[in-house]
């Protein structure tokens, strides 16, 4: 079965919101931004919030507004069932078992729209029959905010959020800075900032670190990973074959396309919830540093990892009844967080690939024996670079054919222009002809930054923990929005807006 734009991806239009569009940054933004602290500064904080729900929903509908409904008709089920749940006596039989239906509600309508086709395709293969494929259009953000929903409830059921007001409840789930793609915010970290009086004004401070932070995410999506994407595409869809170094050249560009286009969208929707006063969980703390698959799932998509361990892996018995069942537990919470992702095997078996992985590391870290550091961050890196493959691939054929050419079945192909200075090698079995891929010095000119970047330079996080209001940083921020305004014009969208 394959996995790509269609059905399953949200219809573009000419004219979008999305945070890497003209219409957004100086429309958008600015409008809802602006009338929030309005009606915060007269008095009017209900209005200001209803104000931020609307907004949020526009941003959402927009897209297509088919779904509205269905969304708004998910949040009004899951604020029902909260209210109950936090009103009945903690872990009575009746709140476990609305606990259980609202749960089973939220992932039914996740399994209808995202998996329905998946489950008929497999039906048909295996029985050879004809079932009828239902064609859905998946739903924008639906992954999203059933999870969001879905940890609410249980927080509900443990008394650990409360709420009564459906107003802040819809404010809740469609706050849009994380509506679309995360983080997976808690109840009890973003709303009791919303009561705050403090966070009722304006604040020129958060504006700034929220336009440092927009901007810095706005590069990372329209400069780098768009660029990215345009080597990890040829070689994933269009070549027909690769050679040695194009397939890790397109392994390697999809690796750090997907990086910094989902950290550069975090970094904006962290960056625009604090131009609100709002600060969402941190959802990157520079993963590719990581020596082991452990550390990089404490580093990567931090928010998702989280639901993972709280509401999988922990209620289906953690490391609490032996080493098989930890290790099983291991391997199933990633079954199901590479299900999550897409409806397709290639997203099982990358889930399956990185539950094992850390599996290995468990096993290994009994053996007390230290890797050096230099070998522990190859291997990891290159896991995840392979893993990514499968992760990227629209199926079976097009994650074998880049395998294939990593493991160099395919030759090693160089530039005909280095045989003057590498000839030598033609004995090694080294080809010298004209390289498919174009661009070929300026894609590893760009792979070479990337790494060089996402190694070594401090992440987001830790540029707005430090930044300080300057002439040199004004320069700096301001010759990186410019760079990256001038390259909206490239139609692209975020990649985790399909999962």
């Amino acid at each position: 079965m394959t996995k790509g734009p269609s059905p399953c991806h949200p219809q573009r239009k000419d004219i979008n919101l999305l945070f890497n569009s003209y219409e957004f940054i100086f429309l958008f933004l600015p409008l809802s931004l602006l009338f929030y602290f309005f009606l915060n500064h007269r008095g009017q904080g209900t209005a200001a919030k209803a104000w931020l729900v609307i907004c949020s929903l526009l941003f959402y509908s927009w897209w297509n507004i088919i779904y509205l409904p269905l969304i708004l008709a998910s949040m009004l089920f899951n604020y029902l069932l909260g209210s109950t749940l936090s009103r009945n006596k903690l872990a009575s039989p009746k709140a476990r078992l609305l606990l259980g239906l609202g749960i089973a509600a939220d992932i039914a309508l996740l399994a209808y729209f995202k998996y329905a086709d998946f489950f008929i395709n497999n039906l048909n293969l295996i029985f050879s029959s004809h079932i009828e494929l239902l064609n859905l259009t998946l739903p924008l953000a639906i992954s999203f905010f059933t999870f969001q929903q879905i940890a609410y409830l249980v927080d509900a059921y443990h008394a650990e959020a409360q709420e009564y007001d459906w107003l802040n409840y819809a404010l809740f789930v469609t706050f849009f800075p994380h509506l679309i793609a995360g983080p997976i915010v808690h109840h009890k970290e973003m709303m009791p900032q919303f009561r705050s009086l403090e966070n009722k004004s304006w604040n020129y401070e958060n504006v700034a670190r929220g336009l440092l932070l927009l901007v810095i995410g706005l590069f990372k999506k329209v400069v780098i990973a768009d660029a990215l994407a345009v080597w990890a595409s040829w070689g994933f869809d269009t070549a027909s074959a690769l050679t040695l170094l194009e397939a890790w050249i397109v392994s390697l560009s999809y690796t750090f396309q997907i990086y910094f286009d989902f950290s550069g969208y975090t970094d904006m929707a962290l960056g625009l919830a604090l131009m609100f006063n709002i600060r969402l969980p941190i959802n990157f703390n520079s993963p590719y540093k990581s020596l082991n698959i452990q550390e990089f799932w404490r580093r990567w998509h931090m928010t998702l990892s989280r639901f993972l361990r709280n509401y999988i892996y922990i209620p289906l018995g953690g490391n609490r009844f032996g080493e098989i069942r930890l290790y099983s537990n291991l391997i199933i919470t990633f079954l199901i967080g590479g299900l999550w992702h897409g409806a397709a095997w290639t997203f099982v078996f990358w889930g399956f690939l990185h539950g094992m992985a850390l599996v290995i590391h468990r096993i290994w870290q009994k053996t007390n024996i230290k890797m050096n550091r230099v070998l522990a961050w190859i291997l990891c890196f290159n896991f995840i670079n392979l893993t990514w493959v499968f992760f990227r691939a629209r199926n079976w054929a097009d994650a074998t054919k880049v395998i294939q050419g990593m493991l160099g079945l395919n030759g090693f192909v160089l530039p005909e222009w280095l045989a003057a200075h590498l000839g030598g090698l033609a004995s090694w079995g080294i080809v010298f002809q004209k390289v498919t891929l174009a661009d070929l010095p300026q894609a590893m000119i760009f792979l070479t930054i990337s790494l060089l970047i996402a190694l070594t330079a401090r992440n987001s996080m830790q540029i707005e923990d430090r930044w300080q209001p300057n002439l040199l940083s004004a320069v700096l921020v301001g010759a990186m929005a410019i760079t990256a305004i001038l390259n909206l014009t490239r139609v692209s969208e975020f990649l985790y807006f399909n999962f």
